[in-house]
């Protein structure tokens, strides 16, 4: 990265973002900021565009229009170099994308190796010290297709933050556990945001984005709806179009 941010600057802000797949506007002038060691909860309806914002956050899907600065640099400008982006900026999909013929322990390690170049003693050495302290220790030697879901979306959350990356995106990641599986994930991510590694995480599941974010941000039609501390925005929504998203999750119209 060329330029440091200002001091008391957020680590992200997002200006007028907006995207388009052809005539389909799917991000339609998002605002938003992120500070150091922040966890902020995107909820909205399928469609309303919080995978697509995580993808423009991490430069898989390039912007129509606005600005993405991350640690004070325009990284939503054409010449940014995505590779520097995504050493720093971490991002875990549903999917668990673990490299089937790689060892869990290999898969920690690849980016530290390849990104990184640590060398591959010490890179094992940090991967295998995580694993322990997420009880996938005994697994380290096992491929993906032996592990559980949950422990195979453990694995790739341990992956992403190996390296020591300053922002972590997540893209659903409980949609595709069994529910018994959802409590351990969630788990660790409650645990990385206590530790201050500033997370922005798509969910449905809206007592975890309660329970863990210190802000939840409603996207509604590509547009932030309204945004606030979890109690006020659970508790006392502002907006109509918030209050019926929360009642489907509720069964009230306050969020409570």
């Amino acid at each position: 990265m060329n330029a440091a941010a200002e001091p008391g600057a957020p680590l992200l802000a997002l200006e007028g973002v907006r995207k388009r797949y052809g005539d389909r506007e799917v991000l339609r002038g998002i605002s938003l900021e992120v500070a150091r060691h922040e966890v902020v909860a995107l909820i909205g309806a399928s469609g309303s565009g919080k995978s697509t914002l995580l993808k423009t956050i991490n430069l898989l899907e390039r912007i129509d229009d606005g600005r993405i600065l991350f640690d004070g640099e325009d990284i939503s400008d054409p010449r940014t170099k995505a590779d520097g982006v995504r050493a720093r900026i971490g991002m875990v999909f549903q999917g668990y994308n673990l490299f089937p013929h790689l060892t869990v322990l290999e898969n920690v390690a690849v980016g530290l190796r390849t990104v990184h170049r640590v060398p591959r003693a010490e890179a094992e050495r940090r991967s295998r010290d995580l694993l322990e302290r997420i009880g996938l220790g005994e697994h380290a030697k096992a491929y993906p297709d032996r592990l559980s879901g949950g422990q195979q979306q453990r694995a790739a959350l341990v992956r992403a933050i190996a390296a020591g990356q300053e922002l972590l995106l997540l893209d659903e990641i409980t949609s595709a556990l069994d529910p018994e599986l959802v409590g351990e994930v969630l788990e660790l991510v409650r645990d990385l945001g206590r530790e201050g590694t500033a997370i922005v995480m798509a969910t449905h599941e809206m007592a975890f984005a309660r329970d863990v974010a210190h802000r939840v941000v409603f996207l509604d039609g590509g547009t932030v709806c309204e945004a606030g501390p979890p109690e006020q925005l659970f508790g006392a929504p502002r907006q109509e179009r918030t209050r019926r998203f929360l009642a489907r999750f509720t069964g009230t119209a306050g969020g409570e």
